[in-house]
């Protein structure tokens, strides 16, 4: 789940589910929740809060693309200067190999920034009612102190914030 998008769903208080946003869908729509359903569903991303279509019937597959989809690589246009062609053609491996660990080794590194953010964006969306929420989002943005500004808040809700506005680096997994 690292490499894919993840969605997290809600039912007030009680974490229900974390998947791709494919899946949470089956997921929701086997438990039984449809259309009007009284969930709050965010994308792990960016802790912004999104929709998802529980009357739909799963989608057909995607039509097969370029590239080696047995892989999941995808042929996009990369646009460039000249002297970063240049460069890219001395390294090992050729330009699409070169771009991809560039790729990987930015995405293992943590944004705080963005990860301050999307927390920003999931309390504001779920506990901005809670008490202490106001003191919670100075000490996030304060960079110390969230644990404790949230430790009274419900479980769920308290775990996913700190889950979120942590560093993301891959060691810890969702709670």
């Amino acid at each position: 789940m690292e490499m894919e998008k993840t969605f997290t769903a809600f039912e007030g208080a009680t974490k229900l589910a974390c998947a791709s946003r494919e899946a949470l869908t089956a997921a929701l729509v086997a438990m039984g929740y449809g259309p009007g359903a009284a969930l709050l569903v965010f994308s792990d991303e960016t802790g912004r809060e999104t929709d998802l279509d529980l009357s739909a019937p799963p989608p057909a597959p995607a039509p097969r693309k370029r590239g080696r989809p047995k892989l999941g690589v995808q042929a996009r246009e990369v646009t460039l200067l000249p002297r970063h062609w240049d460069w890219l053609g001395r390294q090992r491996g050729g330009s699409s190999a070169v771009l991809r660990r560039l790729v990987e080794e930015a995405m293992r590194r943590p944004d705080p920034a963005a990860r301050r953010d999307a927390a920003y964006a999931f309390c504001t969306a779920i506990a901005g009612d809670l008490p202490g929420y106001e003191e919670a989002m100075r000490a996030l943005y304060a960079g110390e102190g969230f644990a404790g500004a949230v430790a009274h808040w419900p479980e769920d809700i308290r775990a996913h914030a700190l889950w979120l506005a942590g560093p993301r680096d891959g060691s810890a997994p969702q709670p």
